[in-house]
């Protein structure tokens, strides 16, 4: 039986390269939401091995993160990825750390239950901090979809 009863929801992304930092923006956002006193918010950056020991500390792990998948800008799809390979295929900029950092966690025997938020977007290569206005639309989506995760 899994006694880890934190939660850790985990904005990946680069702030610099615009869209693809809307996991951070959206773990900004829902930093100003009610949320239980088990839950952590964490800016993951561009991911790495660094955050391998949070796959040993909380269950469940909500990463939210952009996404390369050729749907819309700003369309937000929930997903419940079992292997690092059930992750998109063109997960932005840092795709091979985070698939990396799952390989791993799963070799270690520690892969907690991830659920992955992505948000579509359609560059990586503007640098800016701003969000286009369609994926900063869909920041609001992200939030309902978190708290429905956060009540099972």
């Amino acid at each position: 039986m899994n006694m880890k009863k934190r939660t850790l929801i985990l904005g990946v992304g680069n702030l610099l390269l615009g869209d693809e930092g809307v996991g951070v923006h959206a773990v900004r956002r829902l930093a100003s939401e009610s949320l239980p006193p088990s839950v952590e918010l964490l800016d993951g950056g561009t991911g790495g091995f660094h955050l391998l020991s949070l796959f040993d500390e909380f269950d469940p792990i909500i990463i939210i993160d952009a996404t390369l998948d050729g749907d819309a800008p700003g369309t937000v799809q929930l997903r419940k990825p079992k292997f690092a390979s059930d992750f998109p295929r063109t997960l932005s900029a840092h795709d091979i750390g985070l698939r990396d950092l799952l390989e791993t966690a799963q070799l270690l025997a520690s892969l907690p239950t991830v659920y992955l938020i992505t948000v579509a977007i359609a560059d990586t290569q503007t640098m800016t901090t701003e969000l286009s206005r369609s994926v900063s639309a869909a920041l609001p989506d992200v939030v309902p979809i978190v708290k429905s995760l956060l009540a099972v």
